[in-house]
């Protein structure tokens, strides 16, 4: 029986708290740790959980956890997951990783160092339409991927950034690129690897509140001439989100559908039934998930740690996300294109980097520590 602590009470502890919850022979929640006490204890009134609740999270370090669930805001992610992994404790760290690629590495480090597990939250990737593009993907029954357009489309209110963490690049590391499209962002990359170059354009259009962007826009060129594009928003209305990816010879995607052509004699498209009835029967056979969502990833963390098996998503897939986003942020900050890797003497490596050199586009003035109702939306695509 493992023992799970969860650091940090906000909205999308629920989350996790109700995966390990999916699981009682295998892992018993005994601690919620937040700086503002009193959420920790409602968490562990509303869930009916046998633990203890604590302001300090280092009050924890060295108890005999087993796994930590790090839901805190993102600028307090590295130094969480740092301190647990080098006291033995197996880390889940929800996304972004970390505020900065500097971070990402030391936490990597650590985990090195500690021979402890560390997976970063991608959710997505345990909902069985996103699982099965992805094996559609590597069969290569659609042809070379040529083209990818990823709308990350949400939308938010004015207040949405009044909270005391959101909003600016100290504490958030970002808007809407790095908060809400970071699940399109990390599938895209499972799905064709890293870019090799990133022109991006980003601003803030509706939310004067905040420092940070509410719309961005990237294209990407891949290895062996693939074009992409992704738009991260919370400035759409009705929330549409979609990844399309275009093969040589068919069109698959997430809201799944399929399309495929052959050439006229002219050049002209024709149908090519006999190859979406192909690629439909492929995706028909292929098994669904067990465990969507956070359970699935959680359940993928428990087997890890249980018998050795690999994650899905470990530090360096997640440290890939954010070095995506990352090379975002430098091409719309700079107005420059931007070529992948960055080095760790890029001048967006660290965090103080990003914070200078960053765009800012307006001064956050109001803050408030919590919501009345906290009830959020997480991404089914």
């Amino acid at each position: 029986m493992l023992r799970v602590a969860v650091i940090g009470a906000g909205a999308i502890s629920a989350a996790h708290i109700q995966a390990y919850l999916s699981f009682p022979e295998r892992c018993r929640i005994v601690a919620v740790a937040d700086v503002f006490p009193e959420k920790a204890e409602e968490s562990i009134r509303r869930f009916g959980l046998q633990a203890k609740a604590v302001a300090d999270y280092k009050e924890l370090l060295g108890e005999g956890i087993d796994l930590v669930s790090v839901c805190t805001p993102p600028y307090t992610h590295a130094p969480i997951t740092i301190d647990f992994l080098l006291a033995g404790t197996n880390v889940v760290v929800e996304k972004p990783m970390a505020s900065s690629l500097q971070e990402c590495d030391e936490m990597l480090a650590a985990a090195a160092k500690s021979g402890k597990r560390l997976s970063v939250i991608a959710q997505n990737r345990f909902r069985t339409p996103m699982m099965k593009l992805k094996q559609i993907v590597d069969e290569g029954v659609a042809g070379k991927i040529l083209h990818a357009q990823v709308d990350s489309f949400w939308w938010r209110g004015h207040c949405y950034y009044d909270l005391w963490w959101r909003g600016t690049w100290e504490k958030e590391g970002g808007g809407c690129t790095i908060n809400h499209a970071v699940h399109h962002i990390d599938a895209l990359q499972w799905m064709m690897g890293m870019p090799e170059e990133v022109h991006a354009f980003m601003s803030n259009t509706a939310h004067d509140n905040a420092e940070v962007e509410d719309l961005s826009v990237a294209v990407l060129r891949f290895k062996g001439g693939a074009l992409g594009q992704v738009t991260s928003s919370v400035v759409h209305h009705g929330e549409e989100q979609q990844i399309i990816l275009q093969g040589a010879d068919a069109r698959i995607s997430i809201p799944w559908k399929i399309k495929a052509s052959v050439s006229k004699e002219n050049g002209f498209p024709a149908p090519n039934p006999t190859l979406e009835q192909q690629i439909q029967a492929l995706y028909e056979q292929l098994p669904d998930v067990e465990y969507e969502g956070h359970k699935g990833q959680i359940d993928n963390v428990l087997q890890a740690i249980e018998n050795g098996s690999d994650l899905l998503i470990d530090g360096t897939s997640g440290r890939n996300t954010l070095e995506f986003i990352t090379a975002i942020y430098k091409s719309a900050s700079t107005g420059q294109s931007v070529k992948l890797p960055l080095s760790r003497n890029d001048e967006f490596y660290t965090r103080e980097g990003i914070q200078a050199k960053a765009t800012h586009f307006y001064e956050k003035t109001r803050s408030v520590t919590a919501f009345a109702k906290n009830d959020i939306t997480i991404s089914g695509q």
